[in-house]
């Protein structure tokens, strides 16, 4: 039975400490996001995670600038709406410009020098 002392945080890595055996989030860099089951960890956030699911995203970068393409992304229904009303066609709407892709992964062992964040699971009293 885990004691009260144990269920304590009194540092920043007692937060992880809890989540062990727990699904976690965790945001990488360049723009990947993992949600996984930690099974292990160090103090450098090294982490090991299992039933892991990644979702990369990859943003368009304009060849001049090299700056994001800020685009609106506009569902179907809006572009009907902007046809009937506006006269507008919708080949000089803007897309998205960015793309998601996911895949799952049985076991992974994530290096600590690329974690930008850990989110545990909501815990409810």
């Amino acid at each position: 039975m885990a004691t009260e002392e144990d269920m304590a945080v009194k540092e920043p890595l007692d937060l992880i400490r809890l989540s062990l055996d727990e699904r976690i989030y965790v945001k990488l860099r360049s723009d990947r996001e993992l949600r996984g089951k930690l099974h292990a960890y160090d103090q450098h956030l090294n982490m090991i995670l299992g039933d892991v699911e990644e979702v990369v995203t990859t943003v368009e970068i304009d060849d001049e600038t090299y700056e994001e393409i800020v685009r609106v992304s506009i569902c179907d229904f809006c572009i009907s709406l902007l046809r009937i009303i506006c006269y507008i066609d919708e080949s000089t709407l803007p897309l998205c410009s960015f793309q998601t892709s996911k895949r799952t992964i049985p076991f992974l062992f994530v290096r600590g020098d690329g974690v930008i964040l850990v989110s545990p699971p909501l815990r409810t009293a």
